[in-house]
């Protein structure tokens, strides 16, 4: 079965185990975060099968043809985003989405994939480690989309893509003196970026982070009722079904962001040792297929792609928990949505490409 998996479908079979254990995960925690609704669960349901339909249909691409026209998509998806600042739809305070008719979606989500192909496309025909006009040149590809994405505002998406790009970087090569003067300038940098890039409410994110007490029933409200709901679950969990912060009200957006509240209050410190031993797992795949590609593109692109998915985790559980500033990043295949979930599958279709085909070549 894993043979034919991996030659006929290309698909990794421990990758889309993994996969498949946190949709179902997700499902059963998003029919009690959304007040037992089928419906809710449902489109979820049908969310997942059409993203891992698109799974199915990139990871059948071979790997040259990605690095081939790495560089289009990358434009591509640069005029996408910056026709959002043009004539993007405005919501809650953001423009971030593009009406297309039919079509509503976010082209930020695009340069998650696009900057980091770009850059193992680059880097994949070029010796390294690389020198300082490479790294000058890549520096440039991964800021611009993500001063775009910043203006928007949206700084989880922002985080998600430098760090991608950067991962490239210093898979690379990329020396850690470099390395080191890059994150001082960034350092830097942060000054001018809380007076003259930040808006109110995001200025106000940090400050809560720093002491949700000040606002507790405003801007701290969120974290609070969270770390509530968190440490509630004590070491078993109050049962599915159970979680009176969520079923009572307590807990915002609890479907969505904070959905990994709701699965701690109900399943506790065991339950939250399995998913994250999944998301573990799936990291750790993703790092070995990038380990055995067989070319530097193959293996700068799992590793870029690999670094996104284990951010969208980092973020999530840091910022419900208290532990990073809320930023709106979903818990991957866990929160209800549609728009990141499409951007992690297409990734992992990419990355089965890079193992699968590899698999073919080296009979």
């Amino acid at each position: 079965m894993n043979k034919f998996f991996a030659q006929r479908l290309h698909l990794d079979i421990w990758l889309v185990l993994g996969i498949l254990a946190l949709c179902i995960l997700g499902l059963v925690t998003l029919y009690s975060a959304s007040g037992e609704s089928m419906e809710a669960v449902t489109r979820q349901a049908v969310r997942m099968a059409i993203a891992f339909a698109g799974m199915l249909v990139l990871a059948q691409l071979p790997p040259a043809l990605l690095s081939r026209w790495s560089v289009w998509f990358y434009v591509f998806s640069l005029l996408l985003l910056a026709l959002v600042l043009v004539m993007g739809e405005m919501a809650m305070g953001a423009r971030r989405w593009l009406d297309l008719g039919p079509l509503t979606f976010q082209p930020s989500e695009l340069l998650k994939i696009a900057v980091p192909m770009v850059l193992a496309g680059y880097f994949g025909h070029r010796t390294l480690p690389p020198n300082l006009y490479q790294v000058f040149l890549a520096a440039i590809v991964v800021l611009v989309p993500v001063g775009f994405i910043a203006v928007q505002p949206d700084l989880g998406t922002a985080v998600i893509v430098t760090v991608a790009g950067f991962t490239v970087l210093f898979m690379a090569g990329l020396s850690w003196r470099l390395m080191i003067g890059i994150a001082l300038m960034g350092v830097a940098f942060l000054p001018v970026m809380w007076f003259y890039f930040m808006h109110d409410y995001q200025r106000n994110r940090v400050l809560t982070f720093l002491d949700p007490e000040t606002d507790p029933l405003g801007t701290g409200y969120h974290i609070i009722q969270s770390t509530i709901a968190i440490g509630s679950g004590g070491l078993h969990g109050k049962g599915w079904l159970n979680g009176t912060q969520s079923h009572l009200d307590f807990l915002p957006e609890r479907s969505t962001d904070f959905i990994f509240s709701v699965f701690s209050e109900e399943f506790g410190l065991m339950g939250v040792l399995v998913l994250v031993s999944l998301y573990l797992f799936i990291i750790a795949r993703g790092l070995y297929i990038a380990a055995r590609a067989q070319d530097t593109f193959g293996k700068l692109l799992a590793a870029g792609l690999t670094a996104i998915f284990f951010v969208y985790v980092f973020i999530n559980i840091g910022m419900v928990s208290g532990q990073l500033p809320v930023v709106g990043v979903p818990l991957p295949l866990v929160s209800q949505g549609g728009t990141s979930m499409v951007t992690i599958m297409a990734a992992f279709g990419f990355m089965m490409s890079i193992h699968t085909h590899r698999r073919l070549l080296s009979h």
